[in-house]
């Protein structure tokens, strides 16, 4: 018999030789160690993709943007907010303001007097800001997996397209969806972007879309509606189909579930690789800055930080003479200075 013949008949006395508990507690051990295997791989992944020094071309392109609360359409701010907020965006590189104006009702419909105050708010940033574009940030829960809007039906695109030309008609300077959670591969969804970007491409006025993750592994969407029945990610296919739609396009790159702020910083690079190479160089992408504090299974507020998603975006974009990118600040209503900061410092160089 040869050694290795050996040592395996030697393995195998020592393991009939064993008690039942301690070759179950042994056989448990073992599948624990197979299962974390992929697990442990994919986060020294995530983990290298953090490692190095951002490139210091790697800074805005003017092309940047904050969500804003509905608070600014309805009247509930003035003046004073408004001078706030023009203070905070001197030197930064956000050119687009997406201003909560719905949501939707269910059937696609948007009732006037969500946003009575509207026009103002965009003529005010227009003469306080100069530059900026105001775009009607418009949403709402979408079926199969939520009660609300049912894509697939005509009638209801139609009343959304309706309401694309309403906020237009308000003064707005573009249109915004985060229709939420869009399958991928959902025909009704294409249609509807065809529909709404035929409408701000006569207006002359960009047309801008939040997007889900990409995919961090093929075919993931798939397993996430199986096991789950939940849309979680696009296919990176499916995310260009949606790219080639609009003029803008930001990934909602946060509620990851990375427990530590470098996993997570790590993963906002591969997101942004995989959003680069998906989107067409004539579509601004932006990917989203998690500025808020939440501590739930789908998110860690200490993990996903702004720096973080700043540094992990700026690893990935690189040296690249891309002009077409840029990053999006999600909210002004729950951003703190530290947010605000890192952002400036990380990204604005200011």
């Amino acid at each position: 018999m040869d050694s290795t013949g050996t040592r395996r008949g030697a393995w195998r006395r020592r393991w009939h030789g064993w008690s039942r508990r301690r070759r179950a507690l042994a056989a448990g051990l073992l599948g624990l160690a197979v299962l974390l295997l992929p697990v442990a791989s994919a986060a020294a992944a995530l983990r290298l993709q953090y490692t190095g020094d951002p490139a210091a071309e790697a800074r805005t392109r003017g092309r940047d943007a904050v969500w804003l609360g509905h608070a600014w359409v309805d009247g509930r701010k003035g003046d004073t907010d408004l001078a706030a907020l023009t203070r905070q965006l001197a030197g930064t590189g956000i050119r687009d303001l997406y201003v909560h104006t719905g949501p939707l009702a269910d059937d696609g419909s948007l009732d006037p007097a969500r946003y009575p105050q509207a026009a103002r708010f965009v003529a005010d940033v227009h003469r306080t800001m100069p530059g900026l574009r105001v775009q009607a940030w418009l949403g709402n829960l979408v079926a199969p997996e939520k009660d609300g809007l049912h894509l697939e039906q005509a009638a209801t695109r139609d009343r959304v397209t309706t309401a694309a030309r309403q906020v237009l008609d308000a003064g707005f300077d573009g249109v915004h969806f985060d229709l939420e959670p869009v399958r991928s591969g959902s025909a009704g969804f294409l249609t509807l972007l065809d529909q709404v970007h035929a409408v701000t491409t006569e207006r002359g006025v960009p047309f801008s879309v939040a997007a889900p993750q990409i995919d961090p592994l093929p075919g993931l969407h798939s397993v996430g509606i199986a096991v789950a029945d939940h849309g979680k990610w696009w296919s990176q296919a499916y995310f260009a189909q949606v790219a080639r739609r609009v003029e803008q396009i930001a990934v909602m790159s946060y509620d990851t579930g990375m427990p530590v702020e470098s996993l997570y910083g790590g993963y906002v690079a591969q997101q942004t690789s995989l959003a680069l190479a998906a989107t067409p160089p004539e579509v601004d992408l932006l990917m989203g800055l998690p500025a808020y504090w939440d501590d739930t299974p789908g998110h860690r507020g200490s993990a996903e930080t702004v720096a973080a998603a700043v540094r992990g975006a700026r690893l990935a974009l690189g040296r690249s003479e891309r002009r077409t990118f840029g990053l999006a600040l999600y909210a002004d209503f729950s951003a703190k200075p530290a947010d605000w900061a890192a952002y400036r410092s990380g990204w604005s160089g200011s």
